[in-house]
This record gives C-alpha cells, sequence and structure tokens, in this order.
C-alpha cells in the first residue's frame, strides 16, 4: 500500500479558511501561490516612481474602492490592476489574520491559487517587475533581521532574500503568518521589535 505524502499546496489547502467573522479592512493583498506541489509565490517590485513604498517588494494589493464589495474584491481588482491576472482564474482558499501597515491601515492578506502557466503584465506606471519565491524557499529559510529607521527609533522585522531583492515589512510578515498558518510552523520572530537610535 502506497503512502500520499501531502504536497505544500494541498497542506496549504487543507489548513486555510475564511473567518466566520469578517471586517472589511483599509486594504487587501492578493497572496497568489501557482498551482504546483510546490507552489511559487508572486511578489512585485513597485515603481520607484511611487509616492508610497517606492522600489519595495509587495504582494499585488492596495486600498478600499467605494465600490468593493469585499476584502476579497479589493485583492483581486488590485492583482488585476497591476498584473493583468485574470480574477476568475483564481480559486480563493481563504485568508490569513489582518495586519496593520506602517501607514496605520488595517491590511486582508486573501489567498489563492493561480494556474502554474499564468501570464502576467506588469502595469508600468506602478510595478517594475513581477517575479516568484517558492513556499519550499520560505518553509526552510529563516527570516533575516531588517532594520528600519524611523521616528521613534529602528525597528527590527523579518525579511527574506529573493532573487537580489530584500522582502521585508508588511509583506515579509505575511509571508511569516503563510508558513505558520498554512503549514503549522513555528517561527520564532515578533512581528517587529523596536531599538533606540
Amino acid at each position: 500500500m502506497s503512502v500520499v505524502v501531502p504536497t505544500l499546496r494541498s497542506r496549504i489547502e487543507s489548513q486555510l479558511r475564511f473567518a466566520k467573522r469578517r471586517r472589511e479592512a483599509d486594504a487587501a493583498v492578493l497572496l497568489a501561490m501557482t498551482d504546483e506541489d510546490d507552489p511559487r509565490i508572486l511578489l512585485s517590485k513597485r515603481a520607484v516612481t511611487l509616492n508610497q513604498h517606492a522600489g519595495e517588494v509587495s504582494l499585488p494589493g492596495g486600498k478600499r474602492d467605494l465600490s468593493d464589495t469585499s476584502n476579497i474584491a479589493v485583492a483581486l481588482r488590485e492583482a488585476w490592476e497591476e498584473t493583468a491576472l485574470d480574477p476568475f482564474s483564481v480559486r480563493l482558499v481563504g485568508d490569513l489574520p489582518t495586519q496593520t501597515a506602517k501607514s496605520g491601515l488595517s491590511v486582508k492578506p486573501i489567498v489563492g491559487i493561480i494556474p502554474a502557466d499564468t501570464v502576467l503584465v506588469a502595469h508600468p506606471g506602478e510595478i517594475e517587475k513581477i517575479f516568484f519565491v517558492r513556499l519550499s524557499y520560505l518553509l526552510n529559510e529563516k527570516p533575516e533581521p531588517y532594520r528600519v529607521a524611523m521616528k521613534a527609533g529602528i525597528f527590527v522585522v523579518p525579511s527574506f532574500q529573493v532573487e537580489g531583492e530584500v522582502v521585508w515589512g508588511l509583506t515579509g510578515r505575511i509571508l511569516v503568518d503563510l508558513v505558520r498558518y498554512g503549514l503549522g510552523k513555528k517561527i520564532d520572530w515578533p512581528l517587529f521589535y523596536m531599538t533606540k537610535k
């Protein structure tokens, strides 16, 4: 009798759900994973010309519009605007805990599966490049401390090195949560801490 070993994708799908009590956040992001045993997670580098978060690595997403009916609608609309990802190609899996961005906005991560051969196109005014990180890399790689200088002091947040880019801040925290809640791996890492300048 053969033993079926669960894939990383199937483990995520079996663990995640949508929260029973849904609260609409100020913004939402789509954590899009390819439909593969070891999924690739869609990331983008924001254009350096943007007013906010210029040049930072992020998940597709943004602020709620008046026409958006849910956190899911926000995440799918923003992903389509930024990367031309067809919203109807996304198989929704669940969500992760709401995060608070450094701006104070509440951000809800929505997790979905996309076809492995999806063709994406970066919006030239918003996105500098589109790239991916393997879920197995996040599972096996320990986050590195990344220091961010702010008025109150120096904040230390989790980060990963991916294709020559530093993935940190809100995106880093969401990726840590994906491994924690979706794969059940305890990551001994505070959301952030502060040191004096």
